[in-house]
């Protein structure tokens, strides 16, 4: 068909064909499905519509968001305040969304629950899985990771792409420690974290960081090529690195 586009992700290779996105089912997307159900009858716009399991259950079928994915902070629309400001709103929204969802003993998530369990967690409500509209983000795509845990859990990781905390050493990405701290500053201020959610926000980075190394490396080591690309980049070894300078500067 001609209205077709097929999108190569980090983990991922999808397929949109005319407003519907078809994408590798998991164990889990029938969760996922169900989660992106209610945070719509919840009056969240901010994520696609489910439209279920193809035929056979290998797919997962979302809606399609049109827009621009702000790959990484070189992209122009990530770095502006005003952006910032509205993904830290917009994950507020996201979580907010979540809290009336229920769970059942069915459930199945990519990514082990952590407590508390107060919302529904993304997972990866980074740029790259950002639609933005006019330089401003809209609505996160691939649910695929998310999973019930902390607020703080999600939004650590979220502060740690958009503003971002990345070690000197990512030279064309790493702010200068003030700018970093002020932009973490003003992501907290929009996402509505209290005060001791602000103070222990590096330290969960840090954790968060080391949590996710730990999942590429236990992926890869049960054969996912797309996880063992990432070890073979240094993905690993990039959060690490970064982990360490969060802890030593905030």
């Amino acid at each position: 068909m001609e209205d077709r586009e097929e999108f190569v992700g980090g983990v991922n290779r999808v397929v949109r064909e005319g407003g519907v996105v078809r994408r590798p089912a998991g164990a889990w997307s029938g969760t996922v499905q169900r989660l992106l159900a209610h945070l719509r009858a919840a009056g969240f716009g901010g994520a696609p519509r489910p439209y279920g399991l193809g035929a056979d259950g290998r797919e997962e079928l979302v809606e399609y968001l049109a827009g621009e994915v702000g790959h990484d902070f070189a992209a122009p629309q990530v770095r502006s305040d005003a952006s910032l400001v509205a993904a830290g709103r917009l994950l507020r929204g996201l979580h907010d969304a979540s809290t009336g969802f229920r769970r059942t003993p069915e459930d199945v998530w990519q990514l082990p629950p952590r407590e508390p369990a107060e919302v529904v967690c993304h997972g990866d409500a980074a740029t790259y899985n950002t639609v933005f509209r006019d330089g401003l983000p809209v609505a996160f795509i691939d649910f695929d990771t998310a999973h019930p845990g902390p607020r703080l859990w999600d939004a650590a990781y979220t502060a740690y792409r958009f503003v971002p905390l990345y070690a000197p050493d990512e030279v064309e990405h790493t702010l200068p420690l003030p700018e970093a701290g002020r932009r973490l500053a003003l992501f907290a201020d929009a996402y509505g974290l209290s005060r001791e959610e602000r103070e222990r926000l590096p330290a969960v980075a840090a954790e968060r960081l080391r949590a996710l190394v730990a999942s590429m490396r236990q992926q890869a080591q049960a054969g996912h090529p797309a996880f063992a690309q990432h070890l073979a980049e240094g993905h690993d070894r990039r959060y690490l690195t970064d982990a360490r300078w969060i802890e030593e500067h905030f």
